[in-house]
């Protein structure tokens, strides 16, 4: 393996190409194993890697056990959220463009917080940008970071199969909503138990989140978005509490929900054809550049989780404007080299196209 460092970008660039082929299942699976255990020593984890030992267990399937009060309070969201597009011709400008302000701090809290700094450990961020991106993990109100990234570390190691939360292989509504509606597969459980947590567990501001995450969602998710218009340029109480907090925070979330359903369900697949994820620019447009998700599944540890920089990756942005500012470093980014060689050898040939 041969890296190449830049101090002036804080980039890790992973050069040298090698593969293996292994079955599973009946489906033959080629896996990269560039850099695999050499970037695990820089991102302290491994664990957002494809396990191809896991087997599902044989016999029946556990039954389905519904949560109600999920069920009833992701209704009563939607249902707001509903409410709030007919407010929209009402509200005022400054409400609206509050509104995209709190969606796309609250998107960037999981797409650069929970997501490629704490789940993949792709690049480093100072103190602040730590605390800033803890901030608006509670303004999404996903759950806490600590939860967010046992589950979407399962996610990947045991992708698509009854360990996955969100299993797209169960359809489109099950990965999008519907995992959090019914109780988590006994697999998904115990696979989560299993997982080193430790570099998150020593992250003081992720369990200061966790210790204190009811009040700050209270406070930033639906407090926050609601004074502000209601304070400072005097809009309506209701307009203020169902635009900028209901439907900006409904929005929200089936935008990271495509992610897990649209994005392993529609588009191309040309890094790896033999997985489920796929290229969905669309997703990209909403989700802030995760809806490259072929090529995130491909290579997870990549800062960037695509290969074409800034477009449709707001995300990519951000992340290297903060180490510009010297709140973030060392990048891990994918070279074209290896990049190329894994498209000409598991790629679907939609490349060749593009």
């Amino acid at each position: 393996l041969s890296k190449e460092f830049s101090s002036a970008s804080s980039t890790t660039t992973v050069g040298t190409v090698t593969s293996w082929v292994t079955r599973n299942g009946d489906a033959v699976t080629e896996k990269n194993l560039l850099n695999h255990k050499d970037l695990a020593g820089d991102r302290g984890m491994i664990d957002d890697i494809f396990d191809e030992t896991y087997r599902e267990k044989e016999g029946p399937k556990p039954p389905m056990r519904y949560v109600w009060r999920n069920i009833i309070l992701m209704s009563l969201l939607h249902l707001g959220a509903v409410f709030g597009l007919t407010l929209i011709p009402f509200a005022k400008i400054q409400t609206l463009a509050w509104a995209v302000l709190c969606f796309l701090v609250s998107a960037l809290g999981i797409t650069a917080g929970s997501h490629r700094l704490w789940s993949h450990r792709s690049y480093k961020a100072t103190l602040p940008l730590r605390i800033f991106l803890t901030i608006a993990n509670s303004v999404a109100f996903q759950n806490d970071i600590y939860e967010w990234v046992r589950d979407h570390r399962v996610h990947h190691k045991f992708s698509e199969t009854d360990a996955d939360p969100h299993n797209a292989t169960r359809g489109f509504f099950f990965s999008h909503i519907g995992w959090l509606l019914v109780r988590k597969h006994p697999d998904v459980i115990e696979k989560g138990q299993k997982l080193d947590l430790s570099d998150i567990k020593a992250d003081k501001v992720v369990m200061f989140q966790r210790r204190y995450y009811k009040p700050s969602v209270v406070l930033l998710c639906f407090t926050l978005p609601t004074v502000v218009p209601w304070y400072f340029w005097d809009e309506s109480i209701i307009i203020s509490f169902f635009i900028p907090a209901i439907l900006r925070y409904a929005i929200g979330l089936n935008a990271t929900w495509l992610v897990n359903s649209a994005a392993h369900m529609f588009g191309n697949r040309p890094y790896d054809q033999h997985i489920n994820p796929r290229e969905n620019p669309l997703v990209s447009l909403g989700a802030l550049g995760e809806g490259f998700h072929n090529y995130h599944h491909t290579f997870p540890y990549d800062y960037s989780t695509s290969e074409f920089g800034w477009r449709f990756n707001l995300t990519t942005a951000f992340i290297d404007l903060m180490c510009l500012l010297g709140l973030a470093s060392d990048r891990k980014k994918v070279s074209k080299e290896v990049i190329l060689a894994r498209k000409m050898r598991t790629g679907d040939g939609s490349h060749k196209s593009g």
